[in-house]
């Protein structure tokens, strides 16, 4: 996809780590591999003449280590109300085929376990945020209460999904998910969340 494209909205990701997750910071998982869920909303997005508002998309990961030193198994949903030009247009964006931010993480990509679109529910209240697709995730973290009340922050971390972004670190109450031969129910585990903005090529 050649064609110049952008999206911006709100994400987040909940992973089995304990909170704060070393692996941003390039150290090994908690446990010594990572299941990690994101969910992206767009609120605005245009890819050529497509409108991509409105829609959204998740990533599952798979990392049987170290995260920047074995290749990942990832699964990747995209909404189902999407046309099927808007669908190419989100799997060629979020695979990192097309460019931008999310080609970064492309070499670290193993193997692809699949692309489905998904009815993906997407809901943000206040310093909650919940992601489920039925019959295969469930997701909901928390933003964890800093001193006066005020959010944790990071920023400018050396792996992440949202560059140039400073994350909210938050708490898992649930992470469920059941596809590709992957089984993952976690509580009490890491999670962020933050605004993003896209581009590319």
């Amino acid at each position: 996809m050649a064609k110049n494209w952008n999206v911006s909205g709100t994400y987040f990701e909940a992973c089995n780590c304990d909170v704060v997750c070393p692996c941003v910071f390039l150290g090994p998982p908690t446990t010594g591999t990572c299941g990690v869920l994101f969910g992206w909303h767009i609120e605005k997005g245009r890819a050529g003449v497509e409108t991509l508002d409105g829609l959204n998309v998740a990533l599952a990961v798979d990392s049987p280590g170290h995260m920047t030193q074995v290749k990942w198994d990832v699964a990747l949903y995209v909404d189902e109300k999407s046309t099927r030009a808007q669908r190419d247009a989100l799997t060629r964006i979020f695979a990192g085929q097309a460019g931008g931010e999310p080609a970064a993480l492309g070499p670290l990509v193993g193997k692809v376990l699949g692309v489905k679109p998904v009815r993906i529910e997407y809901e943000t209240r206040g310093k909650q945020r919940k992601l489920r697709i039925p019959r295969v995730a469930e997701m909901e973290i928390e933003a964890i209460e800093g001193q006066g009340g005020k959010e944790v922050t990071l920023e400018n971390v050396p792996l992440t999904a949202v560059p140039n972004q400073k994350a909210v670190v938050a708490r898992s109450k649930k992470l469920s998910y059941h596809d590709h031969g992957l089984n993952w129910e976690f509580t009490n585990k890491n999670g962020f969340y933050s605004p993003f903005s896209y581009r590319g090529p």
